[in-house]
C-alpha cells in the first residue's frame, strides 16, 4: 500500500493486471481494498445521497441494510475522519444496484484513481481503505443483499466474483 494521497493496492493491481483469481484472494486477504464512500452532499439528508436512491439505512455498529442506488449500507458508529482513508472506517459504503430489484453491486477498486475513472463527473468522490477483516464484516452483514462483485470496473483489468465466493476467499 502506498500513502494516503493516492489510496492504491499495488498487490490488487497486479493480480487484476494477470487475471489471477488467487492473486486476487490473496491480495485482499494481505493488504488493503479501496471501497467508494457514500457522500451525502451538504444540506441533504440521509435519504437525499443521489437520484434514485431509497435511503441509507440507520445502524448501529457491524449492523445495517444496503439501500438503493447509490445508496449505502452502514458498517460501524459514524465517528471516522472523513478527510482521511481508514481502515474499515465508521462511514457508509456506496453500493449500486439496478432498477427493479432489491439486490445491490458492491464495486471494489485497487486505487482512487480507478475509482475515479468510473464516475469521472462526480464531484463528491470519497474512497475508504478496508483490510481483510472489515471487508469480511460488511460481506457476512450484508451478503443476503449482494448479487454481485466486481473489481476495477471501468478497467482495464476488470474481474467478477460471486459475494459468497468473495467471502470464502477472505475467510
Amino acid at each position: 500500500m502506498t500513502d494516503a494521497a493516492s489510496p492504491r493496492s499495488e498487490a490488487l493491481e497486479l493480480a487484476l493486471a494477470s487475471q489471477d483469481v488467487a492473486a486476487v484472494a490473496f491480495a485482499l486477504r494481505h493488504d488493503v481494498v479501496v471501497v467508494p464512500k457514500l457522500v451525502v452532499p451538504p444540506g441533504a439528508g440521509a435519504g437525499a445521497a443521489g437520484a434514485g436512491t431509497a435511503g441509507a439505512a440507520d445502524a448501529s455498529a457491524g449492523d445495517g441494510a444496503c439501500a438503493g442506488d447509490g445508496a449505502g449500507a452502514a458498517l460501524g458508529d459514524g465517528d471516522g475522519d472523513s478527510s482521511d482513508p481508514v481502515f474499515g472506517a465508521a462511514e457508509q459504503v456506496r453500493v449500486f444496484g439496478r432498477e427493479n430489484t432489491d439486490k445491490r453491486i458492491l464495486l471494489l477498486f485497487s486505487s482512487k484513481e480507478a475509482y475515479a475513472a468510473m464516475v469521472p463527473d462526480d464531484p463528491h468522490l470519497e474512497v475508504m481503505l478496508y483490510d481483510s477483516d472489515a471487508l469480511r464484516a460488511f460481506m457476512e452483514v450484508h451478503l443476503d443483499v449482494l448479487e454481485q462483485v466486481f473489481f476495477d470496473i471501468a478497467g482495464p483489468h476488470t474481474m467478477a466474483a460471486a459475494p459468497e465466493d468473495l467471502l470464502k476467499a477472505l475467510k
